[in-house]
């Protein structure tokens, strides 16, 4: 795992970072500390990461402002802050956990896990996905996604209207956010299952909208069920 801190308070950061070094051990590939907004950004720009730690206090900036930056990109977003009164609004941008300060090991590992589980379900359901767009972020209601592709180390958000957006996380990624009304069904499916109209025995599902996507012959019995 390649792992950035984003942390102000130098006692804290390294915490952090021992705690981290424990609970993963070599399973951590790359640990970096970054105590100021820039020099986070900067970091991002120019290294892979897989999942970023992120005060959301630095030093008196905003640490949602880099948090808008981040949740569209392809590495998973913990919070870790003394404001829990943020925590619904830090859900709903998609990060994947939000810990408390002062916070302990037991908890940190908590946050590891929910990494580290394939089919992890937030406890606050997720409100938006985030996709950038000529440098902007645009916040993509989760309701108004019928289903979503997979596009190699992207994905593609197929919307009710007709639309689609370009998503940075790839669909296993993303499959950790959704609410559990979201299935995947396929290597290269998600499908919205509330918006299902019907189950073929070709291995086939269609949704309300027409749109007919495979079923994979592992899923296809317990989508049967499932749907009758």
């Amino acid at each position: 795992m390649r792992i950035l801190v984003v942390e102000d308070e130098d006692l804290i950061a390294q915490r952090i970072k021992r705690l981290t070094q424990e609970i993963l051990g070599n399973q951590l590939q790359q640990l970096m500390v970054c105590p100021t907004f820039a020099s986070a950004q900067a970091y991002m720009l120019d290294h892979p990461l897989d999942l970023v730690i992120l005060d959301l206090n630095l030093n008196g900036k905003n640490g949602f402002q880099l948090l808008e930056q981040s949740v569209s990109a392809s590495f998973h977003t913990i919070i870790l802050s003394a404001y829990p009164d943020k925590a619904i609004v830090a859900y709903e941008y998609g990060v994947l956990d939000f810990i408390s300060k002062p916070f302990n090991k037991t908890r940190l590992q908590k946050a590891f896990d929910r990494y580290q589980q394939q089919d992890y379900r937030s406890e606050y359901p997720v409100k938006f996905l985030a996709v950038k767009k000529k440098q902007k972020l645009q916040l993509i209601d989760i309701q108004q996604i019928a289903y979503i592709q997979g596009a190699g180390n992207h994905a593609k958000l197929h919307l009710q209207s007709g639309q689609t957006e370009l998503h940075d996380k790839s669909l296993q990624h993303i499959a950790r956010l959704l609410p559990s009304h979201f299935r995947r069904i396929h290597k290269s499916y998600i499908i919205n299952m509330q918006l299902v109209a019907s189950i073929a025995n070709t291995y086939e599902i269609t949704l309300q909208n027409g749109d007919c996507l495979p079923i994979s012959r592992s899923q296809y019995k317990q989508l049967k069920d499932l749907l009758s």
